[in-house]
């Protein structure tokens, strides 16, 4: 066994750093920030708006429907805040509920079952994390629809447009192709929120938005990002038309090189992607052998209690690996 490098510590972002983050920061949350449906008039046509979840109502945090881009159909999928106090009520500030998740899965179901590539938009603080939400299975919510965004069998563009924040942006952030606006943040949880973790203070946010590494440019280098989309004159919400007409185009661009795949090739290629992200060590190598499945006797003897056969549940039985078995966790 050969011993493992030593990692050294991350260096404190400079003073540079920390105010190129939180400038990005401010500009993602800008209230005229083109939301998606600034975006959706200018860059489709013959939208028509689905509403509902079919099991408990309707989210407008979330909005979605069928579209033409560049006269070919396609669903589309995105968060929608408000302008104003009023209508920031209305969205609840572009924070989901679980109904607004469900009510995407039934979109991207509908897209899968008609053949349509499917474009989200993220633009979210986070998923709404209030006692309603959770007695409704908001975490459940999330986690089913990033399950079924991994075998979509049609293309997934994905564009954060302003914050894309944590399980929230996730939940509708699965795709083949991930698209970020120049000012936009991607990160696992706020500034601020992190800031009152690790300093006890959100007067840190500055400096945990360096540390998070959550702009754009950031997010590319992590592997997280794809393609960072210019911003006109002093960001995106200074000109709406010329930010839809640059997303407009890479998306285009982006539907174009993953049309030509197979679904095979393409469902395999997203789950490359996926388990590519982040950075890790393997120790050692692993069996050559293939995992042997567990036989049918052995499956129904665990439910039927039969002589023989062990009745303490063993996860290797449930997700085989590729490490022999050890002797001693096998009893009753």
């Amino acid at each position: 066994m050969t011993d493992a490098p030593i990692l050294a510590p991350a260096a404190p972002p400079t003073p540079g750093a920390i105010e190129t983050a939180w400038r990005r920061v401010q500009l993602a949350r800008h209230p005229q920030r083109p939301r998606t449906l600034d975006l959706v008039p200018l860059m489709f046509t013959e939208f028509f708006e689905l509403h509902g979840d079919r099991a408990f109502g309707d989210d407008a945090a979330i909005v979605g429907g069928p579209a033409l881009l560049d006269g070919h159909p396609v669903m589309v999928i995105g968060h929608q805040k408000g302008t104003d106090t009023e209508s920031n009520i209305l969205r609840n500030f572009g924070s989901p509920h679980p109904e607004g998740f469900r009510k995407a899965q039934r979109l991207m179901r509908l897209a899968d079952k008609l053949g349509l590539p499917i474009i989200t938009f993220l633009d979210t603080a986070g998923a709404f994390p209030g006692p309603a939400a959770e007695e409704r299975g908001q975490a459940e919510a999330i986690a089913s629809s990033i399950k079924l965004m991994t075998g979509l069998q049609v293309p997934v563009v994905v564009v954060v447009l302003g914050e894309g924040g944590s399980g929230g942006a996730l939940a509708i952030g699965v795709g083949d192709v991930v698209l970020a606006l120049e000012n936009s943040v991607y990160s696992v949880i706020s500034p601020e929120g992190c800031a009152s973790i690790l300093w006890r203070s959100r007067d840190e946010a500055r400096t945990a938005a360096a540390a998070m590494k959550m702009t754009a440019d950031d997010q590319v280098d992590l592997g997280v990002v794809d393609l960072v989309v210019a911003e006109p004159g002093e960001g995106a919400h200074t000109d709406h038309p010329a930010t839809a007409a640059a997303l407009t185009a890479a998306v285009i661009s982006a539907l174009r090189r993953l049309t030509v795949d197979d679904t095979a090739d393409l469902l395999a290629n997203r789950y490359a992607r996926l388990r590519g992200m982040g950075a890790y060590l393997e120790t050692g190598a692993g069996s050559s052998q293939p995992a042997e499945a567990p036989s049918l006797r052995h499956r129904l003897g665990r439910i039927l209690h039969l002589p023989g056969v062990p009745q303490r549940p063993r996860w290797s039985d449930i997700w085989p690996s590729d490490d022999g078995e050890d002797e001693h966790e096998r009893g009753a």
